[in-house]
């Protein structure tokens, strides 16, 4: 069974003036990449309780960061071919994939759609159930973009099975 593409990314914070720090893939196969994204010098935002959750903290991602530029060509690259990818919080992060993707002077050759469309009546009412035994039995920590994507990914495995 071909899974879908997952997509998450974590901010510096939410609504006005948040951006992308780190950008998380679960691809097709199961496997997981993440980049994180160096500020800009204008994405001032950083919200103490976000990096709470995610642990980044604005030092690191300057120092491991990859450049806007080079995270949107990843992307680009990674998306191109099966066109589609989905988000949990389509909200946010097509906002902030956009916020990317305009930095970097580009546009994406993907589109990003709300993981929910994928989802059935039966999925939807078993997926809080199965997020929290999956946390459990795997110990995720979550907040992370490669992990969460990979976690979305296993929680819609598992409502599939589940729902036949």
């Amino acid at each position: 069974m071909t899974l879908p593409i997952l997509l998450d990314i974590e901010a510096s914070g939410f609504g006005r003036g948040s951006y992308p720090i780190e950008v998380g893939l679960a691809r097709a196969d199961g496997s997981t990449c993440a980049f994180l994204v160096q500020p800009l010098p204008e994405w001032t935002h950083w919200d103490p309780k976000a990096e709470l959750l995610h642990g980044l903290s604005r030092n690191r991602l300057q120092r491991e960061g990859h450049p806007v530029i080079e995270v949107a060509r990843w992307l680009n690259d990674e998306l191109s071919v099966p066109g589609i990818a989905y988000s949990d919080s389509w909200g946010y992060d097509n906002t902030w994939l956009s916020l990317l993707f305009h930095h970097a002077g580009m546009l994406p050759s993907f589109r990003l759609e709300a993981l929910r469309r994928l989802l059935n009546e039966a999925q939807l009412a078993r997926w809080e159930d199965a997020k929290e035994a999956l946390i459990q039995e795997r110990g995720i920590q979550r907040h992370r973009a490669g992990d969460d994507a990979r976690l979305l990914q296993l929680i819609y495995l598992r409502t599939l099975r589940t729902s036949r």
